[in-house]
């Protein structure tokens, strides 16, 4: 007889359970947003089910809850997806009055077929083609953003939060020690939860904006990565509630203050000898390295609208604001949008510093990805190295989220890699989003306009 699930727990869920008993599981996906989706029930209930079923149209809706009548037959039947935990990625929720378990679930058809649009499936699918190659990507994620005071009144503006010392956290204080203490409290949450969850943080640090943080992740599979940055979002705005406080993963929260990034370092091993295949034997870069970072120079501004998917997302891109505006490269230059970061020849890696904190971690890792391994795969050469600031040369990056989706449209070898009935589901979304936002009046047209033309 099959043992029950939750005999299969990992190690980690299991050493902080002890002697607690267990009330309830929370079966959960991503949706294509990154937004939390399942069901919740009680362990009793789980040991006894094999799968879990939810109607496929969660997958049809825009990050406002709306519905988007889309490009695929028999829509609104919304027939059943199929959820199979997968146990190996079970993880308590320490912050919840009930001891309470989350589990993230493969997403099947009726046939048992991954469906091809829920993103984690998205992400798989690159995996698998790296593979194919005998090829193992690996990645590590940054994870950026804010601590606000509470925003009740989204025609306010956002406002940080208030430190121990009762003042507003004001100041830009790069890895200033005296800032992150400022709200200490919150921060010595987020290390327990992931303690808790078995999570390993590999820095914490004040980043250029008021209440900025930066956590950054410790490298290794990127379906793994892309899971912690998932259920990472969650916990980190559990802490801050815990606080009476606000965290958000906006790219561009503020008018005054830097954009929080997704930042992810990318390098690649062979899966038989373990070897990073951006160096050569002589200890230097590899085709592969110059031919990955080809790859992105040439589809990340054709993929962007996976890596800042809203309309806010493009405020970040401001030159001088801490954000690239195109993809040139360079050795430890932070002004690019392709940085080769300091270290030894065995580790190196390609960090990207293109995507927004608000993208799917599963669709912008894999849009990611992507790109590179079309850069392998077409041989493809990148500019040369850049010397000196990327802001003095041109823009290469969209001013706005249906310019994205334009080039993005335009990209039938993306579409070849990441899916297509994906990314006809993803565009179809992604415009819906960005027209329902021109119908909004802005207060800066009302301040301005109303009594000025």
């Amino acid at each position: 007889m099959l043992k029950k699930p939750s005999t299969r727990f990992p190690k980690a869920l299991q050493d902080w359970l002890g002697s607690k008993k267990i009330e309830e599981v929370e079966c959960v996906i991503s949706d294509i947003a990154g937004v939390v989706r399942g069901k919740a029930m009680p362990l009793s209930k789980f040991d006894r089910l094999e799968n879990v079923y939810m109607p496929s149209s969660i997958l049809y809706q825009t990050i406002s809850g709306d519905y988007v009548d889309l490009p695929i037959p028999n829509q609104w039947t919304e027939n059943d997806m199929v959820l199979t935990p997968d146990i190996s990625t079970a993880i308590c929720s320490p912050w919840a009055d009930d001891i309470t378990v989350q589990v993230i679930c493969d997403v099947l058809d009726l046939d048992g077929n991954p469906i091809e649009i829920v993103p984690r499936n998205v992400l798989k699918r690159i995996i698998n083609l790296y593979k194919q190659k005998g090829w193992d990507p690996i990645v590590a994620p940054e994870i950026e953003f804010y601590l606000t005071k509470p925003n009740l009144d989204p025609s306010l503006p956002i406002e940080p939060m208030l430190g121990r010392t009762g003042r507003k956290v004001a100041s830009r204080q790069a890895y200033s020690m005296a800032a992150v203490d400022e709200y200490g409290r919150v921060i010595d949450d987020i290390y327990d939860f992931a303690e808790a969850q078995g999570f390993e943080i590999d820095t914490i640090n004040q980043e250029g904006g008021a209440g900025q943080i930066e956590i950054n992740l410790v490298h290794g599979d990127p379906l793994k990565l892309a899971d912690q940055v998932f259920f990472f979002n969650r916990m980190i705005r559990e802490a801050a509630f815990k606080r009476d406080c606000f965290a958000t993963f906006m790219a561009k929260p503020m008018q005054e203050e830097p954009g929080s990034a997704m930042h992810i370092h990318q390098s690649i091993c062979d899966l038989d000898s373990g070897q990073n295949i951006f160096v050569n034997k002589k200890g230097e870069p590899s085709k592969y390295f110059y031919n990955f970072l080809g790859g992105q120079q040439e589809y990340l501004p054709k993929a962007i609208c996976l890596l800042a998917p809203y309309v806010n997302s493009y405020r970040r891109y401001v030159a001088t604001g801490s954000a690239p505006i195109n993809l040139e490269w360079a050795r430890d230059n932070r002004t690019t949008g392709l940085r080769i970061p300091i270290s030894s020849s065995n580790n190196l890696r390609i960090e990207n510093r293109v995507g927004g904190m608000d993208c799917n971690p599963y669709l912008g890792i894999a849009a990611s990805l992507a790109c590179g391994l079309l850069g392998i795969k077409k041989k493809l050469k990148p500019r040369e190295a850049l010397a000196g600031e990327a802001y003095t040369m041109p823009r290469a990056l969209p001013h706005g989220l249906i310019e994205g989706l334009e080039l993005f449209n335009e990209a039938p070898e993306l579409e070849m890699v990441l899916g297509k009935t994906f990314c006809s589901i993803y565009r179809s979304l992604k415009r819906y989003e960005a027209e329902s936002f021109l119908q909004v009046i802005s207060p800066w047209e009302r301040e301005h306009l109303l009594l000025n033309v």
